[in-house]
């Protein structure tokens, strides 16, 4: 789930993306303030857009917004008020984490990519990564899956030339570090660095 509000661009509008998945055919359900939008064909809800959404909470954010469980928990309540019987399923852990390279391979059909195993704490990902300077034994950041970039890239679950890829290693540069360097490359953390824990620009 990834949530948008930008007044001064877009409206007094709580834009609610609750899958990455782009679907043809889509139809809206409207009820008070509250537009769902539902795939033609399986009536599942895509997005939901909430107007006038400062009359239920004044948000001074431009762009996306982080998910907390106080603002789930308006979100719900104003679906509620508005009479939509819909359950909201948040993922309120951290998308942006350390991890550990615990071991990699080179990909068996691409020369400038290697197939990572990154320790993320609860568990371990499998991440296609062609940072030339990647290793085993770096402590990386890791954008899990539903991490949005500061490019406004959502991270989803991939295959890249055959081999399945969940998550991204980043760049100093794709994190919008301030002063980061034009090399390519990803960014490699301190030693200390706790693998699992939250990783704030």
């Amino acid at each position: 789930m990834n949530i948008f509000y930008n007044k001064p661009g877009v409206g007094d509008v709580l834009l609610i993306q609750l899958t990455p998945e782009k679907t043809e055919k889509v139809i809206t359900e409207t009820n008070g303030d509250v537009t769902q939008v539902k795939d033609a064909t399986t009536n599942e809800v895509l997005a939901i857009n909430i107007f006038e959404f400062s009359k239920y909470k004044e948000l001074d954010v431009q762009g996306n917004i982080s998910l907390t469980a106080e603002l789930i928990e308006i979100v719900q309540k104003t679906l509620e008020k508005n009479g939509v019987s819909y359950t909201l399923e948040a993922d309120l852990s951290p998308k942006f984490v350390v991890g550990l390279v615990d071991s990699l391979e080179q990909h068996p059909n691409a020369d400038k990519l290697k197939v990572c195993q990154v320790n993320v704490g609860e568990s371990t990902l499998q991440i296609v990564c062609g940072a030339p300077n990647v290793e085993a034994g770096q402590k990386v950041v890791v954008a899990k899956v539903g991490a949005i970039m500061p490019s406004g890239m959502v991270i989803k679950d991939a295959e890249l030339r055959g081999v399945a890829s969940s998550g991204m290693l980043c760049s100093a540069r794709e994190l919008a570090i301030p002063n980061a360097p034009e090399v390519k490359g990803i960014l490699i953390l301190d030693e200390q660095k706790e693998v699992g824990s939250e990783f704030i620009v």
